[in-house]
C-alpha cells in the first residue's frame, strides 16, 4: 500500500515541504532513498524500538521510502515521526484519511517519546502558506509553532498519541497562544535599567542618539569605568520589537535551537555578547551544515563586542560586509544560505594595553608606540562603519554614592520612539532604509542640508581638530538624528557641534 506523509526541511531561516512516500509490499528488504543523511538513515532503529514499546511491530514485508524532492538533502532526526507514521499507515495500522492534511515533525526516542527539534517556527509558517490544516510536533515545540495563526498545532508526547490522534481514539486540542497578551506582558520587561547607572550622562546621551538613529557605537575608557554596564542597558531604550520583527528574530533563534521549552515568541530585542576568542564561523555563521552565527542571532538587536582589540583581526574584518549589507551569505559547494544580520554594533575597548592612557588620576605604563600599536588592531575600514566614538571616564565617589535615582529607561525610550517615528515617515516607501544610519549619499544630500553657521562649524572642525574625511558623512547622519530627537526640521549648529564631539577617535588620530 502506498501512503504519503508530509514533513519539512529547513534551509537558512526558511523551510521547504518534504513529501515522504512509503510503499509496503511483498518482500523483506528496507530501502530509504531521497538524499537522506546518516541521522535519517539511523531512524530505522529508533522507529523499530518505538514500535515494539507500543506493541506495533515493524511490518514483516518490504518497505520502500522515498523522500521528495530528491535534490534537497534531508538532515537530522526530525523525520523520525513522519517516517514512523507513514510506515504504520502503509501497513494499515493507522487511518490514513487525514494524513495529507498535516505536516509532521519530531525525533523519536527508543521508548516512543517525542524529543524537541530545531526550526519549528519556519516549518509552521511554510505549512500555513501551503494550505495544510495542521502541524503535529513534540509537546516541547508546541508553543513555538502555535504563534502562527491559521494553523492547528498539536503538541504530542509520544508516538502512541499520534497514532490515537489519526485513529480518532483520543481527545486532543490544538495549542493556542495569545500573541497580544505575550507582547503586553513581556515586551518591555528587562532585568536592567538605565537608572542603575550613576553619572556618565554624556555616555548615556550618546547611547540615546545611537538608539534613535540605529548608529553603531564604540566606547573607549579604562577598566571599571562602566562600559559593559552601559552597553547591557542599550537594549532597554531601543523601540520595542514589532510583530514582524519578533517573528523574524524568533525564526533565526528557532533554527539555531535557542528557543526554550516555555517560550513561544521572542518579544525583547536580543543582546549578544560573544567572547573575544570567538572564531570567524561562530561569529558570521556557517559550518558543514550552515547555522546562524552571533551576528544573525543579534538581528534586530544589539551585538556587543567587549574588548574589541582583543578579537582576532580576521574575525573583525568579516564584520565589514554584514554591517553594510545587513545580510550574510554563506556559500557552500551545493547550496547558498542567506541569514539576516541587521544589528546595532556596540563595542568597547581600553585605550591602551594597561588601560590607563589619558586617565585623569592613574599613570599609563605604555609607551607611545605600544598605545598606537594597540589601537591599530582595529582597522580603519571597520572604524569607518562606526558612527559614534565616545570616551568613558571613571565616575567619582560623589556621583556613585548619590541616592537620587537617575532617569529610567522607559523615559529615554519614549524620546527614542518619537525620533524613530519621524524617520519612519521620512523613509516611508524606501526599501531597506528604516533609520538615519542607513541613509544613502543621495538621501544624505536631501535630508542633511546645513545652514551657513552649521557649515562653517563643520569646516572648522575638519581643519582645526584634524577630523578625517570619512568622518564627514558620519557626522551629518548623527547630526540628523540629534535634530530628530529635538523634533527639529533642519539641522542646526548645536546639532553639528554635538555630533562632532562623538568622533573622539578621529580627533585624536587613533584611527591609524
Amino acid at each position: 500500500m502506498l501512503i504519503r506523509t508530509y514533513s519539512s526541511a529547513v534551509n537558512g531561516i526558511d523551510a521547504a515541504t518534504v513529501t515522504i512516500e512509503v510503499n509496503v509490499s511483498r518482500g523483506v528488504r528496507f530501502f530509504l532513498v531521497g538524499l537522506p543523511d546518516v541521522a535519517v538513515k539511523e531512524s530505522q532503529q529508533r522507529i523499530e524500538s518505538a514500535l515494539r514499546v507500543l506493541d506495533l511491530h515493524w511490518p514483516g514485508k518490504q518497505v520502500v521510502i522515498n523522500m521528495a524532492p530528491a535534490d534537497i538533502r534531508k538532515e537530522g532526526s526530525s523525520y523520525d515521526l513522519p517516517l514512523a507514521v507513514g510506515i504504520l499507515a502503509a501497513d494499515e495500522k493507522i487511518n490514513s484519511s487525514e494524513l495529507e492534511s498535516y505536516v509532521l515533525i519530531g525525533e523519536l526516542s527508543l521508548d516512543g517519546s517525542l524529543q524537541a527539534v530545531k526550526g519549528v517556527l519556519p516549518i509552521a509558517m511554510r505549512a500555513r502558506d501551503e494550505g495544510f490544516k495542521g502541524l503535529i510536533v513534540p509537546a516541547k515545540n508546541a508553543r513555538e509553532a502555535a504563534v502562527v495563526s491559521g494553523l492547528d498545532v498539536y503538541g504530542m508526547n509520544n508516538l502512541g498519541d499520534v497514532v490515537n490522534f489519526f485513529n480518532g481514539t483520543g481527545s486532543f486540542e490544538p495549542v493556542k497562544v495569545d500573541l497580544m497578551e505575550i507582547f503586553s506582558i513581556e515586551a518591555n520587561r528587562y532585568d536592567v535599567d538605565f537608572s542603575d547607572v550613576q553619572g556618565q550622562e554624556n555616555v548615556k546621551r550618546a547611547l540615546e542618539v545611537a538608539a534613535a538613529g540605529g548608529h553603531n557605537l564604540i566606547m573607549i575608557g579604562p577598566p571599571g569605568a562602566g562600559k559593559t554596564m552601559l552597553a547591557k542597558r542599550l537594549a532597554t531604550i531601543i523601540p520595542p520589537l514589532t510583530l514582524e520583527e519578533a517573528l523574524e528574530t524568533t525564526k533565526i533563534h528557532s533554527v539555531a535551537g535557542k528557543i526554550d521549552d516555555h517560550s513561544s515568541l521572542m518579544t525583547r530585542r536580543p543582546f549578544r555578547s560573544p567572547h573575544h576568542t570567538i572564531s570567524d564561523v561562530a561569529l558570521v555563521g556557517g559550518g558543514t551544515n550552515p547555522q546562524p552565527g552571533e551576528i544573525s542571532l543579534g538581528h534586530n538587536g544589539v551585538l556587543f563586542l567587549d574588548e574589541l582589540p582583543e578579537f582576532k583581526r580576521s574575525v573583525l574584518e568579516v564584520l565589514r560586509q554584514p554591517l553594510e549589507d545587513r545580510i550574510i551569505t554563506i556559500s557552500r559547494a551545493k547550496s547558498t544560505v542567506d541569514y539576516p544580520a541587521s544589528f546595532m554594533l556596540v563595542a568597547s575597548m581600553n585605550p591602551c594595553p594597561c588601560g590607563f592612557h589619558n586617565h585623569p588620576e592613574k599613570e599609563c605604563l605604555c609607551s607611545a608606540g605600544m598605545v598606537q600599536k594597540y589601537l591599530n588592531r582595529i582597522s580603519g575600514p571597520l572604524l569607518d562603519r562606526i558612527d559614534i566614538h565616545i570616551e568613558v571616564v571613571p565616575v567619582n565617589y560623589d556621583k556613585l554614592s548619590n541616592t537620587v535615582r537617575a532617569e529610567r529607561s522607559s523615559s529615554v525610550r519614549e524620546r527614542v520612539v518619537k525620533a524613530r517615528n519621524i524617520q519612519a515617515i521620512r523613509f516611508d516607501g524606501v526599501k531597506g532604509v528604516y533609520s538615519n544610519s542607513q541613509m544613502t549619499s543621495s538621501m544624505q544630500r536631501k535630508y542633511c542640508q546645513l545652514d551657513e553657521a552649521g557649515g562653517r562649524l563643520l569646516k572648522t572642525a575638519m581643519e582645526v581638530r584634524g577630523l578625517s574625511a570619512r568622518a564627514y558623512d558620519r557626522i551629518l547622519k548623527v547630526a540628523r538624528t540629534i535634530a530628530d530627537l529635538d523634533e527639529a526640521e533642519h539641522i542646526r549648529a548645536e546639532h553639528i557641534s554635538e555630533a562632532i564631539n562623538y568622533r573622539n577617535l578621529d580627533k585624536e588620530g587613533w584611527a591609524g
